[in-house]
């Protein structure tokens, strides 16, 4: 099987934010592109023509060095096991209607609160949050330490803040803060508190995500949908160690593209 159609197995969106982020990054890094036209800036996004590209591009920017390896690979880990394997993300378009909500959650706490103007490390916290929700119970490993499953992301941020910083921390807890908010949303509240799941997934995204090609998979707790030509076992990932070099370099004072 040639690399090729090892991405074309993968998870859709998964894939596509992995790749994005790996490229854009190396292309900032290696000063190819400014980062200053990538990074978010809201009075560039308020201006005419508004540069609306930087509402992506602020989440598809690593660490610099290792960081683009490691961040590359936690974005793409915890984001192909809730695409592919969470329950919370049965149907067509559930798992990018997550996405759609935490990056907006992410990016309005930080123009309100942190001034932040890069939420890689605040997604992936995102990914790493909901992902764990699923392994309550289960044990994963943090360095050389046995955890459970579900304090990973507490984990990982307190790993920032020792590492990079409070002010980091504090970006990078939006992603802890929207996470909690979606499953408050879709699971707490309406299973707990008797209300209603305030986020449904649009007609439009399932029938974009919908496809004639579409294959179901039976589970216990439902039906889950995935393309076709999907290879068994396919980046799923689960809960892991995470290295050092992913936290050292990050945080919103980088000089990128830059010296």
């Amino acid at each position: 099987m040639s690399a090729m159609d090892v991405f074309w197995a993968a998870p859709p969106i998964s894939r596509t934010l992995a790749a994005a982020t790996l490229s854009l990054s190396i292309l900032v890094y290696t000063h190819l592109l400014p980062g200053y036209y990538v990074v978010f800036w809201l009075q560039s996004i308020l201006q005419f023509p508004p540069q609306l590209w930087r509402l992506l591009t602020s989440f598809l920017i690593t660490g610099p060095d290792l960081g683009m390896l490691f961040d590359t690979y936690f974005l793409y880990t915890y984001g192909s096991k809730l695409e592919t394997a969470s329950p919370k993300f049965s149907k067509p378009g559930d798992f990018f209607t997550y996405v759609l909500f935490v990056c907006a959650v992410i990016l309005g706490l930080n123009v309100f609160i942190t001034g932040g103007v890069i939420f890689t490390s605040a997604l992936m916290l995102a990914f790493t949050y909901t992902s764990t929700q699923d392994d309550r119970g289960m044990k994963a490993t943090f360095f050389v330490i046995t955890i459970p499953a579900q304090w990973m992301p507490y984990a990982m941020l307190l790993m920032t803040f020792v590492m990079t910083g409070p002010g980091q921390a504090k970006i990078q807890a939006t992603g802890l803060v929207a996470a909690h908010l979606h499953d408050f949303l879709t699971r707490i509240w309406p299973t707990f508190g008797g209300g209603r799941n305030f986020i449904q997934t649009p007609g439009f995204i399932k029938r974009a995500f919908q496809s004639t090609e579409a294959t179901t998979t039976d589970r216990s707790y439902g039906t889950a949908f995935a393309p076709a030509q999907r290879s068994a076992g396919s980046g799923t990932g689960s809960s892991g160690s995470v290295l050092p070099e992913s936290w050292k370099s990050r945080g919103s004072g980088h000089r990128l593209g830059g010296d």
